[in-house]
């Protein structure tokens, strides 16, 4: 037997051994692959940047420009690797980056040489003046928007950088560092198109105000050069929000990525999408509503995005309008229809409506950002309810059928959306919430949550956890709040009517003859 155990055993070992040589290749192989497009294409951003920043059209200044180049970009991507590595792995994210890096250096040359012709045409005298008109805090604000200012700032110290080997200045660095500062700063909580203007006029006048420093630290400030340079870095101004409002919906059409301005758009309820639910299925439209508030509410407290939030808690049950009938926001009169359907297929029903949601998103071409919720905001979670009612039926059955497919929440937002759908579902069914059960009820259905292991993939903390809780809890408590009995109004012929013995209504609050709906805690949702 001894025997017979090692020689099984030296066979499994082997296999073993051959398996995880096969896995490292591989893991080395997809590494090197990996490596070797970051260099190649930094180094084609590399090249084109030489190509337009280079001052003479010679081997060695071509050379320079290069290295430089090449030196800055991979600091640039070094540092957006290390804190926003999100954008790292997505491919089309960092080819949005190199786009914009060599688009500005390409608008920063092209308006130089503008620029000049416009000043001969108005006889401005030849000198300086022209480099204030670049418009090249336009990269800046469209990474502001695009992306978020972290990346803005390194990105406005890479172009500073460069366009000071470009223009052989030393003082336009730091013209344009402070003038792309300005832009990334002046759409930081833009929500509208009209706000871009806005931005335009605030760079303006910080580049009319750093143009007067360095004409002044240059002994140019009263002299013929500065009226031209004054009137250049006005003009600038007005050339960035010119561009970037032509850009940008350019730029979320051709590359699928949603601004807080569009997101804006998105929260219209005359929206097609957002119409049809409020017609087809108006329990879940009142659903998403209250959903929307208790995620923009939490968003704030946490850090992420309360546009997004509220954006995609509208949307996040879209899918439901394909079988509105069969979920209980929507059923009335206190039949459900799956009292007479097997709670398997109760639980494909269910399950089908993200499925739904997603096509529905697509077809109507929301943003992938809200795709993305959609498809995750159940994440792997158990229907309780029918699997319970499985067990009772059948005994044993397997706990996996009855999971939503997921994947899990990868974002805060997802993980929001998660919590404050299931945590509105349930509130709905408390028979008398007092401020006390709903702390309890929120307390209880978020640490299920976490417990199960739904929000690992995502980045909330447990402080972030904690005031979730007390935002959920504020909200709901406001939503919930008790209403006093009005007294009874007398009506015209009220008295004749009770004389003559018809019962009179009573006229309180609208509430106090209507019964609570006792809701099963695992109702389908």
């Amino acid at each position: 037997m001894k025997n017979g155990t090692q020689k099984i055993s030296v066979p499994r070992t082997a296999k073993q051994l051959r398996a995880t040589i096969v896995a490292v290749k591989a893991r080395l192989k997809d590494r090197y692959a990996e490596q070797s497009s970051s260099v190649s294409f930094l180094i084609i951003l590399g090249l084109f940047s030489a190509l337009i920043i280079q001052e003479e059209a010679n081997i060695s200044s071509f050379a320079g420009s290069f290295f430089m180049s090449l030196a800055v970009y991979f600091i640039f991507f070094k540092d957006i690797k290390r804190y926003k590595p999100s954008y790292i792995n997505d491919r089309k994210m960092v080819y949005l980056l190199g786009l914009l890096l060599v688009s500005t250096l390409f608008a920063g040359r092209l308006f130089d040489y503008l620029n000049a012709g416009l000043g001969r045409g108005l006889h401005f005298p030849d000198g300086m003046s022209t480099m204030f008109g670049t418009p090249l805090p336009v990269g800046a604000m469209l990474c502001a928007l695009i992306f978020d200012f972290h990346t803005a700032l390194i990105f406005s110290l890479v172009i500073s950088l460069l366009t000071g080997v470009a223009f052989q200045n030393p003082f336009l660095p730091i013209y344009v560092f402070i003038g792309s500062l300005t832009a990334a700063f002046s759409v930081l909580r833009c929500k509208k198109r009209s706000a871009l203007i806005k931005g335009g006029l605030y760079v303006s006048m910080v580049n009319v105000v750093i143009a007067g420093i360095i004409l002044l630290l240059t002994s140019h400030l009263f002299t013929a050069i500065a009226p031209a340079a004054i009137f250049f870095a006005a003009v600038s101004g007005f050339f960035v929000a010119a561009i970037v409002s032509i850009m940008l919906p350019i730029i979320e059409y051709f590359f699928g990525i949603s601004t807080d301005i569009s997101l804006l758009e998105l929260l219209d309820l005359g929206q097609p999408l957002m119409k049809n639910l409020m017609i087809s299925a108006p329990g879940t439209h009142h659903h998403s509503i209250i959903v929307g508030n208790l995620t923009e509410a939490a968003a704030e407290a946490v850090g992420a995005n309360p546009l997004l939030s509220r954006v995609t808690a509208y949307y996040h049950d879209i899918g439901k309008l394909k079988m509105p009938e069969y979920f209980v926001e929507n059923q009335q009169g206190g039949f459900s229809k799956h009292e007479k359907v097997a709670p398997h297929m109760s639980t494909m029903i269910l399950i089908a409506h993200v499925k739904e949601g997603v096509e529905l998103a697509r077809q109507y071409k929301l943003p992938k950002s809200v795709i993305d919720i959609i498809q995750q905001h159940h994440g792997t979670r158990l229907m309780h309810f029918f699997y319970q009612k499985a067990r009772d039926q059948s005994g044993t059955v397997n706990e996996g059928e009855y999971r939503y497919p997921g994947p899990k929440p990868q974002t805060r937002v997802a993980a929001l959306v998660m919590m404050a759908d299931a945590v509105e579902a349930a509130a709905r069914a408390l028979t008398d919430p007092t401020p006390a059960r709903i702390s309890a009820l929120v307390e209880r259905i978020i640490n299920e949550i976490f417990l199960d292991g739904q929000i690992d993939e995502c980045e909330l903390t447990l402080k972030d956890i904690s005031e979730i809780k007390k935002r959920f809890t504020y909200v709901l408590i406001s939503i919930f709040h008790k209403r006093i009995e009005y007294p009874e109004i007398e009506l015209k012929g009220a008295h004749q009517r009770s004389e003559s013995g018809a019962e009179r209504p009573s006229h309180g609050n609208g509430n106090s003859y209507k019964e609570h709906s006792k809701v099963d805690k695992g109702s389908p949702r």
